[in-house]
């Protein structure tokens, strides 16, 4: 494969990679909170070892005429640093050294290096190869599980590579050797100039397989395969009459590390459609769900009875306060005749009503709370009656936290009745606090009955 195709397909990859990454983005802090909800950055250790073959092909400097199984390996490490864009997208800052070595199954005297000798293995140096890759997550959604465990990626960059080759006349990296450690440049006034050329510096493209498996909130087991393909043909010596450049291969197991505050979750392993299952994996959810249905359903009749006219004067029976009335007679805005004396108000009956029960410091009314609330709503509507809501707490906390979430309670209650059609000057609030339990505080079940509100005249 040419080396300046894979350069610019991969330089155009990164380009569009991050244009839609930040489209992407737009969105997931639209519809999900954005990044800021997510730990976006972390830090990796690897190691492994270094091939002079590559999966897709192509020879070395030395022919490759050793099976790709039987290539001869060495060591390599490295550390990483990435930034989480998106649920599939970040971008990595890779930084490795470590040593490669290749060799010839049999002699090649047609394979000569520049100083006439022949030579059939080479170890190559690296002093350093760092790169920037673009991280493509391809398996993040899991349609099985709210958050995934494993995820597959595949990783493609360009960095610089500084390394320094020796070629021995054995296999075995053994005989008479040439090193041009020292003296790489152009000419003796560039190495002059530049000083001591210990090792040569190239571009190199390296692209990857690789697959993470999650340990714990915080470390990832990380295992890859990396291609490396060097813009050079001397990665193992200046050997004569080579036409491709060349290539080596890295694969590594390592531990990744998610940085951050602990309470937020890495975007690395987040499911962008977990929301999704929200209704089929949470019971209290469903339940939720089935009380909203039901009072829909109660809006709709209450719309329907809204509508309903039996005596003709214009005022529906649900605020008919004269219901029957003669056809022809001239009534008011409560469906009384002009000049009619209206009927007395009715007292309402407090003692059927059960409190207002709520979780330990919560103001979050339950849905098992509804119908209780729709008949005092229904019964303070046909009354004009006006009663006191009185919020109470358990002892847990201080007295004055207390204080106000009894009183948050009571309003609770209140939004609720007048969300229900009661005029909210029919309604009082009054916060107790811990003061006037209706059981024990010393076991849990009086604390229990302690949470509530209660309807008072």
């Amino acid at each position: 494969m040419n080396y300046s195709t894979i350069k610019k397909a991969v330089a155009c990859s990164l380009v569009a990679s991050l244009g839609v990454a930040g489209a992407v983005n737009a969105q997931d802090a639209k519809v999900f909170g954005g990044r800021s909800q997510y730990r976006t950055w972390s830090i990796g250790i690897n190691g492994g070892i270094t091939s002079p073959n590559v999966l897709v092909g192509g020879s070395n400097a030395f022919g490759n005429k050793v099976g790709f199984f039987e290539a001869p390996v060495r060591e390599y490490y490295g550390i990483n640093i990435r930034k989480q864009f998106s649920s599939w997208f970040g971008l990595q800052v890779d930084a490795n050294r470590g040593r490669i070595f290749t060799h010839n199954s049999e002699p090649f005297a047609t394979v000569n290096a520049w100083d006439g000798n022949t030579y059939q293995s080479a170890e190559t140096s690296v002093q350093y190869a760092v790169s920037l890759n673009g991280v493509f997550q391809l398996a993040t959604i899991d349609f099985l599980r709210r958050e995934n465990a494993v995820n597959f990626y595949a990783t493609a960059g360009y960095g610089l590579i500084a390394f320094n080759p020796v070629m021995y006349a054995n296999n075995d990296g053994t005989g008479a050797s040439w090193d041009n450690k020292g003296n790489w440049g152009e000419s003796a006034t560039d190495r002059e100039l530049q000083g001591d050329r210990d090792f040569k510096r190239e571009a190199y493209i390296p692209v990857g397989l690789g697959l993470k498996f999650k340990l714990s909130d915080r470390v990832a087991l990380d295992l890859g395969y990396t291609m490396n393909f060097v813009d050079t043909k001397t990665l193992f010596g200046p050997v004569a009459n080579r036409t491709a450049n060349d290539k080596f291969s890295y694969t590594h197991a390592g531990l990744e590390f998610s940085l951050g505050k602990k309470e937020k979750q890495d975007l690395t392993w987040a499911n962008p459609v977990a929301t999704l299952y929200d209704e089929l994996k949470d019971p209290a959810l469903r339940g939720e769900v089935e009380a909203l249905k039901q009072r829909v359903g109660a809006l709709e009749a209450t719309v329907d009875a809204l509508s309903k006219d039996s005596d003709g004067d214009g005022v529906s029976d649900k605020f008919d306060k004269c219901p029957n009335t003669p056809a022809g007679t001239q009534v008011d805005g409560s469906g009384c005749p002009i000049n009619f004396p209206e009927p007395p108000k009715a007292e309402v009956s407090l003692g059927s009503y059960s409190n207002i029960q709520f979780e330990f410091d919560s103001s979050v009314l339950k849905t098992s709370s509804y119908a209780v609330l729709d008949q005092v709503a229904s019964d303070l509507k046909a009354s004009g009656a006006t009663i006191t809501l009185e919020g109470n707490a358990s002892s847990e906390g201080p007295a004055e936290y207390n204080k106000q979430l009894s009183i948050d309670r009571a309003n609770s209650v209140k939004n609720y009745l007048v969300n229900a059609g009661v005029a909210a000057s029919q309604l009082q609030v009054v916060g107790n606090g811990e003061d006037k339990p209706v059981a024990s505080n010393a076991t849990e079940a009086g604390r229990i009955l302690n949470r509530n509100v209660q309807f008072v005249k």
